[in-house]
């Protein structure tokens, strides 16, 4: 007898003796156990944690809002779209959740002139002042 025919009859012993790969948990008599049950992530139980709390704060869902865009003070937005966005009045305070891109200024800038506060056009004239173009047409009305 080789020595992988022996660990081949160990294996078969041991299976036969301990069940192999069965799925009961105790001795003899014992229930099987149907399946077994998965522990839930971390990242699961911090959205069941944030959703608690949301709802805590009374927070309701603000249909068709199509993009939200947030300026940061270094020239980068922060560009959400079709975010789900949510509000508590009473606390002040607007949820926006979804897919984020952090883009720079320039990269948006046809579509969200609109949209700029002072601080932006100023940044905006700033920049194209660096790169030797005119300033466009709304950003001299609004000064």
């Amino acid at each position: 007898m080789t020595e992988a025919d022996m660990a081949a009859a160990r294996a078969k012993m041991i299976a036969k003796r301990f069940g192999g790969a069965s799925t009961s948990t105790g001795g003899k008599g014992t229930v099987r156990r149907k399946k077994k049950v998965a522990s839930r992530s971390a990242a699961a139980q911090s959205d069941a944690k944030l959703g608690t709390t949301l709802k805590k704060l009374g927070a309701t869902n603000i249909p068709g809002i199509e993009e939200v865009n947030l300026f940061k003070e270094d020239g980068k937005v922060i560009h959400f779209v079709n975010p789900k966005v949510q509000a508590s009045i009473g606390a002040n305070t607007y949820i926006i959740s979804g897919p984020s891109e952090t883009k720079p200024l320039q990269e948006l800038l046809p579509s969200i002139v609109s949209q700029l506060g002072m601080d932006n056009l100023s940044q905006l004239q700033s920049m194209a002042a660096q790169a030797g173009v005119a300033p466009p047409a709304g950003a001299a009305a609004v000064r």
